[in-house]
C-alpha cells in the first residue's frame, strides 16, 4: 500500500502545474486554431528557393523520440517540446514502397522522391525497368532529378550529407547506376565495366559538372586505388579505390569553366575560414567514408551538419535566380541498423538544428522548405513510461513474464537480441544509455532492417499546401518543381503563381506579426 501511494505521489508531481489547469488546454487549443485559420490565406508564390532535407530512416517513431530528446537536452520533461520541423505549418504522409519491394531501401526511395518515379530497390536515378546489378538494362531508362531541372532553370543547386556524397540518397540526384554500391570503379564487377557503367564518383563528376555545393563524406572513392589517405595517411582502409588511378578532385576542378574558382577542401577550418564571395564551386569531403557520428564528431576536423548547411545556403544565395538544396541528415539510418538508437537520435536532432538554421537563413516567402524519410526503421519506444522519462531509460516495470527490466526503446529485430544462460539479457547489468548501447531486439540479426510504414512530409513556403494528405513518395519532387516554376510542368507560371516581391517581405512578415 505504501509503495502504491507513493507511486501515486511521484506521478502527479510529473504533471507540471500549469497543466493542472483546464484553461491551459483551451488557451493551447485556441492559439493553434487562430494559426490554422491564418493558413487559409495560401501562399501561392513562386518558389524562388528549394530545399529538401531528408532524414534518412527517420520515421515518425524516430521524430517523436528526437523531440522528446531534445527537449530533454534542454533540460525539459521531452514530450512538450517541438522540433523545427514541427512548426511547418503543412504535412503529408508518404507511402514508401519500391516498385519491386514492399519494405523499401533508400536507393529506389530516393529515386522516388528526388526524381519523381518509383524505381526498384537498389538501382538510382533510373527507372523500374532496370535489373539491380544488371548493367546491360541501365541504357535509355535514366530517369533525371530536381536538382537537374533546377540546373537546368538557371538555379543554383548543392548537396550536403553525413554520409559518402556518393551514397544512395546523394547520388541518385545526379547518377544513374544499377547498382548503389557501385561508388568508384573498385566496387564495380568486371561485367559492368566492360558494359560501359559508369561509378558513381566518376558520375557526380561528369554528370552535371556544375553542382555549386557538394559536401559530406566519401573521399576515398576519388583518389587512385592504395593512395594514402590525407587525414588517415597510415590507415588502409581509408586508401583510395579507383581502379582508373584517376584523381577525382583534381578532374573536378579542371572540368570548371575558365576565370571560375572551384575550392576542395577537407578539414573544417578550411571550411569556415573560406571567403565565400570569392568562390564559384565548393567541394568539400572531410572523411575517407560516412562522415563520424555527431556524438562522436572530431570538433576540430570535422563540421557539423549545421556548418555545412550555413556554408552552402549563404554559398547558394548568391544566385539571383535562387537556389535547390539536398540536405541529407544521413547516419540516423546507420545508427538504427547497429540498433544504436542514441546514436541515431543524436543524428536526428542535428538535423532538426540545421532545418531551424535554414529556416532563419532563408525567408518562407520564397523558399519552400520539405522535410521528410526515405523510409522507417523496426524502431520503437513504449512500456507505460511516465511523463519525462529519459527517452533512453527503462520502462517503470518489469516484464511479467521473465521479471526482467527492460528498456522504453526497442527493435523489431537487430544486433541487439542477447540471451544470457538462456535468458533475455538483464539490461540493468549494463550501460543501457551508452551512446554505442545497442538496444534489446526481437529477432536477432547482424543489421536491423528498414520498416514499411508510411513517412512524414513536412513543409512550409509558397505552395507547401500541395503536401497536404497520404502521398505516393514520387510525389515529392513534382509538387516543389511546380511551385517553383522549375521542370516539364509550367503551364501555370505566366499565369496564376507570382514571385515574391523582395521589397513587400518586410511588410508581409510585419502583417503576420501583427495579425
Amino acid at each position: 500500500l505504501l509503495l502504491l501511494l507513493l507511486a501515486q505521489l511521484c506521478s502527479a508531481s510529473l504533471v507540471p502545474e500549469r497543466e493542472k489547469d483546464p484553461e491551459y488546454w483551451r488557451r493551447q487549443a485556441q492559439d493553434t486554431l487562430r494559426n490554422a485559420l491564418r493558413l487559409q490565406r495560401l501562399n501561392q508564390n513562386v518558389a524562388k528557393n528549394l530545399i529538401l532535407f531528408l532524414g534518412d530512416g527517420m520515421g515518425v517513431s524516430t521524430v517523436t523520440a528526437a523531440r522528446i530528446l531534445k527537449g530533454q537536452l534542454q533540460h525539459g520533461q521531452g514530450e512538450e517540446s517541438l522540433l523545427e520541423m514541427e512548426k511547418f505549418p503543412y504535412v503529408a504522409l508518404a507511402k514508401t514502397y519500391n516498385t519491386n519491394a514492399q519494405v523499401p531501401d533508400s536507393a529506389g526511395t530516393a529515386t522516388a522522391y528526388l526524381c519523381g518515379v518509383k524505381a526498384n530497390e537498389g538501382t538510382l536515378g533510373v527507372s523500374a525497368g532496370v535489373t539491380r546489378d544488371r548493367c546491360n538494362t541501365t541504357k535509355g531508362q535514366e530517369v533525371t532529378s530536381i536538382l537537374r531541372w533546377a540546373k537546368d532553370a538557371g538555379k543554383a543547386v548543392g548537396i550536403v550529407t553525413t554520409t559518402r556524397v556518393t551514397h544512395a540518397t546523394p547520388s541518385a540526384a545526379y547518377a544513374h547506376s544499377a547498382n548503389r554500391d557501385w561508388y568508384s570503379d573498385g566496387e564495380m564487377p568486371p561485367d559492368a565495366l566492360e558494359g560501359g557503367c559508369k561509378d558513381i564518383a566518376r558520375q557526380l563528376v561528369e554528370n552535371i559538372p556544375d553542382i555549386e555545393v557538394i559536401m559530406g563524406g566519401g573521399r576515398k572513392y576519388m583518389f587512385p586505388k592504395n593512395a594514402s589517405d590525407v587525414e588517415y595517411p597510415h590507415e588502409e582502409k581509408h586508401r583510395g579505390t579507383r581502379l582508373d588511378r584517376r584523381n577525382l578532385v583534381q578532374a573536378w576542378q579542371e572540368a570548371k569553366p575558365p576565370g571560375k574558382v572551384a575550392k576542395y577542401v577537407w578539414h573544417r577550418q578550411e571550411l569556415l575560414a573560406l571567403n565565400l564571395s570569392r568562390i564559384d564551386f565548393l567541394l568539400g569531403l572531410f572523411e575517407p567514408g560516412d562522415m563520424v557520428y555527431e556524438l562522436d564528431r572530431n570538433n576540430h576536423t570535422d563540421p557539423s551538419l549545421s556548418e555545412m548547411v550555413a556554408v552552402a545556403i549563404r554559398m547558394l544565395q548568391k544566385n539571383p535566380q535562387g537556389f535547390f538544396l539536398l540536405v541529407e541528415g544521413g547516419r540516423i539510418d546507420h545508427g538504427h541498423h547497429e540498433g544504436k538508437a542514441k546514436q541515431a537520435l543524436h543524428e536526428a536532432v542535428e538535423l532538426d538544428r540545421a532545418i531551424g538554421l535554414a529556416t532563419r537563413l532563408t525567408s518562407a516567402q520564397d523558399t519552400l522548405s520539405v522535410v521528410t524519410a526515405d523510409h522507417s526503421h523496426v524502431f520503437t519506444f513504449g512500456g507505460y513510461t511516465p511523463r519525462g522519462n529519459p527517452i533512453f531509460g527503462l520502462a517503470p516495470m518489469q516484464s511479467d513474464v521473465d521479471r526482467k527490466p527492460f528498456t522504453s526503446i526497442l527493435y523489431g529485430n537487430g544486433p541487439g537480441y542477447k540471451i544470457v544462460a538462456g535468458e533475455r539479457e538483464n539490461v540493468s547489468a549494463v550501460d543501457f544509455a551508452h551512446a554505442d548501447y545497442q538496444a534489446q531486439s526481437a529477432v536477432p540479426l547482424r543489421q536491423e532492417t528498414h520498416g514499411g510504414e508510411d513517412v512524414a512530409v513536412f513543409a512550409q513556403g509558397p505552395m507547401a499546401h500541395l503536401l497536404h494528405g497520404v502521398h505516393e513518395q514520387n510525389y515529392i519532387p513534382h509538387a516543389m518543381a511546380y511551385a517553383a516554376c522549375i521542370g516539364s510542368n509550367r503551364a501555370h507560371c505566366n499565369a496564376g503563381a507570382r514571385p515574391a516581391a523582395p521589397l513587400l517581405l518586410p511588410f508581409l512578415a510585419l502583417l503576420v506579426l501583427l495579425c
